[in-house]
C-alpha cells in the first residue's frame, strides 16, 4: 500500500504558474509510475501526466502538452506537476495516484492507490 498526499493547490489567474506535488510514503518500491489526474465539476476524471518510475518516461494529455511539466525527486519520494500558462479551462481537482504494474497507463483504471486531490483555480 502507498499513500499519497497532494499540495501546492490554490488559486491564481490566466497566464500563472502553479507547482502541485505529490508526497508518498508507504510501499513506494511497488509501484510503476505516478500519474496525475483532474476532475472539474459535472466532469469525469481526466488523464493529466505520468512518469515511469523506472526511466522518468513522461507522458501527458495533448491539452497540457507543452505547458505542464511532471519530474520526481526520489529522495523526497515526491512526484511533482510544474502547470505554467495555466488557463480556465484547467480548473479542477487535481489527484496524484501511483500504478503498481509495470508500464504506464492513461486512465485512471490503471492506478490503484489515490491521493486526496488538491484544487487548481484559474480566473480569467
Amino acid at each position: 500500500q502507498v499513500q499519497l498526499v497532494e499540495s501546492g493547490g490554490g488559486s491564481v489567474q490566466a497566464g500563472g504558474s502553479l507547482r502541485l506535488s505529490c508526497a508518498a510514503s508507504g510501499r513506494t518500491f511497488s509501484h510503476y509510475a505516478v500519474g496525475w489526474f483532474r476532475q472539474a465539476p459535472g466532469k469525469e476524471r481526466e488523464f493529466v501526466a505520468t512518469i515511469r518510475r523506472s526511466d522518468s518516461d513522461t507522458y501527458y494529455a495533448d491539452s497540457v502538452k507543452g505547458r505542464f511539466t511532471i519530474s520526481r525527486d526520489d529522495a523526497k519520494n515526491t512526484v511533482y506537476l510544474r502547470m505554467n500558462s495555466l488557463k480556465p479551462e484547467d480548473t479542477a481537482v487535481y489527484y496524484c495516484a501511483a500504478r503498481p504494474w509495470p508500464g504506464v497507463a492513461l486512465t485512471p483504471s490503471g492506478y490503484a492507490d489515490w491521493g486526496q486531490g488538491t484544487q487548481v483555480t484559474v480566473s480569467l
